[in-house]
């Protein structure tokens, strides 16, 4: 149970990373990814990138792990990864420019994802055991 609590914290956490760029332009990652699907079904080869693809399967990893009996460890592991690629990219921009908004919509996630691979570690070490 605690591991798909732990999983379900990751898909809402990492729905509110917040981005700034330009003078005017601002949005938290949930809003991005509504365009995004809203594009793949207009123009899906204009959203064909890494830093897109990669958190999205992320998550719909995470949203697979919620719906199996105990969540898979390798499965949230690789979803962790690929959420954590664009989170912790935010996080070191936010931490360049000092931007706090950026940096304190960012470190929800990476702490849960810290707790997480924590907890999945040693589950593993009792199943051994």
């Amino acid at each position: 149970m605690k591991g798909k609590l732990l999983n379900f914290l990751l898909i809402i956490t990492s729905l509110f990373g917040y981005l700034e760029w330009a003078p005017d332009m601002h949005a938290f990652l949930f809003q991005l990814e509504g365009e995004i699907i809203s594009k793949l079904l207009s123009d899906p080869m204009s959203i064909l990138h890494p830093l897109t693809i990669l958190p999205m399967l992320g998550q719909i990893g995470l949203l697979i792990t919620l719906f199996q009996r105990q969540p898979n460890k390798i499965l949230t592991y690789v979803c962790i990864g690929c959420l954590g690629i664009l989170l912790v990219l935010m996080f070191a921009i936010g931490v360049m420019i000092l931007d706090w908004k950026i940096i304190a919509s960012t470190v929800p996630f990476i702490v849960i994802a810290i707790i997480a691979i924590r907890y999945y570690a040693r589950r593993q070490n009792q199943i051994v055991e």
